[in-house]
């Protein structure tokens, strides 16, 4: 996008506005240091059909920050009380979440009905058994769905819609998808209980 003529619009700190010299010549306007560009297939004012794509493109905020991660960043953190609830993920949606906003994940090798268990042994020391929660302080999921089951260790773990429910040792923070189609065989639930599909 050319810098000239450019000027800070509402809320926009004028500071963070730049602008690089091109190969070309022509001078490319910066926010925060980072080259801003257009998208083609925006043909009106507010369209995002830029966001996301090839999952390296995203709209700018007016910190010049990613708009859509401050947006999850403000989404990540659980409903207040709730054991379990829904974060808004950019590229998979409502996916279901723990007290502390960590993502749950499902796993292909277990089975839902009759309900066994894939993840055994050395398994358990990257994925854990999320620990069963009270149906009455669950937020953005039906109760029905949600349940409980034995392990073969005498514990109990938290199942969605029949299947039982990991946390990924993997994930540092609330929010994070790390081990969402592991192996092609971890999958994040979405908060209709199923399984989020693939990222690409």
């Amino acid at each position: 996008m050319a810098a000239d003529d450019v000027t800070a619009g509402e809320g926009i700190d004028a500071g963070l506005l730049g602008s690089v010299a091109r190969a070309d010549g022509t001078r490319q306007l910066t926010l925060a240091g980072w080259p801003v560009y257009r998208y083609a297939k925006d043909t009106k004012a507010g369209d995002t059909l830029g966001e996301g794509v090839g999952g390296t493109w995203h709209v700018l905020g007016a910190d010049g920050k990613p708009a859509a991660a401050a947006a999850a960043a403000d989404k990540k953190a659980p409903a207040q009380g709730a054991e379990l609830s829904v974060a808004q993920n950019p590229m998979l949606g409502g996916i279901l979440a723990d007290a502390e906003g960590r993502t749950l994940y499902r796993f292909d090798k277990d089975s839902a009905w009759p309900m066994k268990f894939g993840c055994l042994d050395a398994c358990l020391d990257t994925w854990k058994p999320a620990k069963p929660v009270d149906k009455s302080k669950v937020s953005g999921i039906a109760a029905e769905l949600v349940g409980s089951v034995k392990r073969p260790d005498g514990s109990e773990q938290l199942t969605i819609d029949c299947w039982p429910v990991y946390l990924f040792t993997g994930d540092k923070a609330p929010g994070d998808i790390t081990g969402h189609n592991k192996q092609g065989l971890w999958f994040a639930v979405t908060d209709k209980g199923k399984k989020a599909k693939a990222a690409h």
